[in-house]
């Protein structure tokens, strides 16, 4: 098996990702480049190919075990957690769609028009991140309601402080 390297002054397949990227944006804006960070993982895994379906460990949320209290808040905080996390950059996603589609001129040559499609193209992803925000709601409000229903069994064991020792007055011995 040989491995090839690619050239000392060759350009890596990063750099060549983002100069493409930054030449396609240049030509549907008319010149105008805005600046562009693109970092992409290119790590290499060990052992067999990974099937197309993401195996559990590569998984956002934890496994659905509901046998204690304690993974049922621990998957619902993960899930709130996660869904805020998605539904921040889902956003920030529409509103980067809305601003390079914008910049593409109306076919024909309607006065506003470019923006118009954007609005209408990007207005579906910006619902896909309300609803990511919404799952956020409805996973804080299940633990929220799990916790109100099943008040009795949750109280019953839970731990109670332990007394603290105090001495006591021992009149015997004199």
């Amino acid at each position: 098996m040989t491995t090839t390297t690619p050239p000392s002054g060759g350009e890596s397949k990063t750099n060549k990702f983002a100069s493409a990227a930054g030449s396609f944006a240049g030509a549907a804006a008319g010149g105008f480049v805005p600046p562009i960070n693109v970092t992409v993982n290119n790590s290499a895994r060990k052992g067999p190919a990974v099937p197309a379906a993401r195996t559990h460990a590569e998984s956002l949320l934890p496994a659905p075990e509901f046998s204690s209290p304690a993974q049922i808040r621990d998957y619902c905080n993960t899930l709130r957690a996660s869904a805020v996390m998605l539904s921040f950059e889902v956003a920030m996603a529409a509103e980067i769609l809305k601003a390079v589609l914008s910049t593409v001129p109306d076919p024909e040559g309607r006065m506003g028009g470019a923006k118009i499609r954007a609005f209408k193209v990007s207005r579906k992803m910006q619902r896909a991140a309300d609803e990511l925000r919404n799952a956020a709601k409805l996973a804080a409000a299940t633990y929220a309601l799990f916790a109100q229903e099943y008040e009795g069994e949750l109280n019953a064991h839970r731990a109670k402080p332990k007394s603290i020792y105090q001495p006591r007055m021992s009149w015997g011995q004199q």
